[in-house]
């Protein structure tokens, strides 16, 4: 008789000290668990030596890019239930089976061995980045970090960002109002808020597709100089730039950040000024990807490659902060399946570093909300050309960008995530900052 499920769900509640809050089908086609609820489906009993041998986040993960669990049902309510399942607990980063002393707990956990099959458990996914060697943040290892994350393929971005190609929180009039006109009132609201007009050279770090570059030249008359690690994203964006008849306004440079103040210098030392100072900076969804031990540098070099009463508009996820934190990697899955090396620190120590920079900072926006709207246009495009996504992408891809994007909607949702615009500003020599008394209105009459 095929009872797989309730036996998992009895030796798993057992272990666990709380009921299961989903239903259960396992790889028999037996069920379990309350009616109704989403659907936890374990497709195969590799999935348990995975979650076995890495209890929480990480073994949880390898066995839904492996296609070995799933979920029937809504994706963010099986989420929000499983929730305090999934997030790591103190001591999951173990290479072992959790020790416990409760006899109780050691027979099921012995239950769970005999039920999943003999270990050790199947390697992980190839999607898997492995690790590291050497020094986070050295040159080579955010080329390849980048590369890991941003050259999965732009056909596979384009069906699930949509038209816009901008990978980075929208801004919503309401929260009914397309991701198209959001992402487009976030461009300008970008422009706005560094005062672009005709005549200024904006330096747009980590360029993306070249949304930003080519709406500032497009609508603000801008000289764009736009700069990423990522080959795909800067032919891509190169070719647009072609299209729009825009070569002229808009350079598209693979390039490190590090890289760009020494050959300003160099330029300036020349007699020459084709590479800075800049009128203006944008930084969207860049410093996430330049970690703690990097940010007083990037700071510092942004602050040296602008003018004296230029703008730095600095978008940056961060985490609610944490007594006593040492470190803002970002979580086991991410980690490994999608930001390598990322790090999201919180906002006041963003502010602080910018400050300590020489930056004085004029205006901080939350738009926290906005990103869990984003995320799930995202989702809701990626499921709607879920097939088209197998046709440029692995399966295991395809769903680690749909847990990912879900699971962070449910995070933003929650507060544990935020994303905020700084604007700063680089003060003249007598200290003024050149802004309007009422910055806020991001009229650009008094800009």
């Amino acid at each position: 008789m095929a009872d797989a499920a309730q036996r998992l769900t009895t030796l798993a509640e057992e272990l666990l000290s709380t009921p299961l809050p989903v239903r259960v089908r396992a790889w028999d086609g037996s069920e379990a668990g309350p009616p109704g609820a989403p659907v936890l489906v374990i497709r195969s009993r590799r999935a348990l030596r995975r979650l076995l041998w890495k209890p929480g986040e990480l073994g949880l993960a390898r066995a839904w890019v492996a296609g070995e669990i799933d979920f029937e049902g809504d994706l963010y309510e099986a989420l929000e239930l499983l929730a305090e399942l999934i997030w790591e607990r103190e001591d999951a980063g173990r290479n072992t089976v959790h020790p416990v002393r409760d006899p109780r707990k050691r027979a099921a956990a012995r239950g769970l061995l005999r039920l999943g099959g003999p270990l050790p458990p199947p390697p992980p996914p190839p999607e898997e980045l492995r690790r590291h060697t050497g020094r986070p943040h050295t040159r080579r290892r955010d080329k390849e970090a980048i590369s890991h994350h941003y050259d999965v393929g732009n056909d596979f971005y384009a069906l699930v960002l949509g038209p816009s190609m901008v990978y980075s929180c929208a801004y919503f009039s309401d929260p009914t109002a397309p991701l198209e006109d959001a992402q487009h009132d976030k461009l300008d609201l970008i422009a706005r808020k560094l005062a672009l007009r005709p005549g200024l050279r904006l330096l747009d770090v980590g360029c993306g597709w070249g949304s930003l570059a080519l709406h500032a030249a497009r609508a603000h008359g801008v000289q764009v100089t736009g700069i990423t690690l990522s080959t795909e994203q800067a032919a891509f964006a190169r070719e647009r730039v072609a299209e729009a008849g825009l070569a002229d306004r808009v350079e598209i440079r693979v390039q490190d950040y590090r890289d760009v103040l020494p050959q300003a210098l160099g330029s300036a030392r020349a007699g020459d000024a084709p590479f800075g100072p800049y009128d203006a900076i944008s930084s969207v969804g860049m410093a996430e990807h330049v970690g703690a031990v990097q940010y007083a540098e990037y700071a510092a070099d942004l602050y040296a490659l602008l003018k004296p009463g230029g703008r730095l508009l600095n978008h940056q996820i961060a985490r609610r902060p944490v007594p006593d934190e040492e470190t803002y990697r970002v979580d086991p899955f991410i980690d490994s399946y999608v930001f390598p090396d990322g790090e999201l620190a919180p906002l006041g120590r963003t502010v602080g570093q910018l400050e300590q920079a020489g930056f004085e900072v004029r205006d901080v926006e939350s738009i926290r909300e906005h990103y869990a709207l984003t995320l799930r246009h995202w989702v809701a495009n990626l499921e709607k050309n879920w097939d088209a996504a197998l046709r440029t992408v692995t399966p295991g891809r395809a769903r680690i960008w749909r847990l990912y994007m879900a699971a962070s909607a449910l995070s933003f949702e929650h507060n544990t995530l935020g994303v905020n615009q700084v604007l700063a500003v680089r003060p003249g020599p007598s200290g003024a900052s050149g802004m309007p008394l009422r910055t806020r209105a991001w009229n650009a009459r008094d800009q």
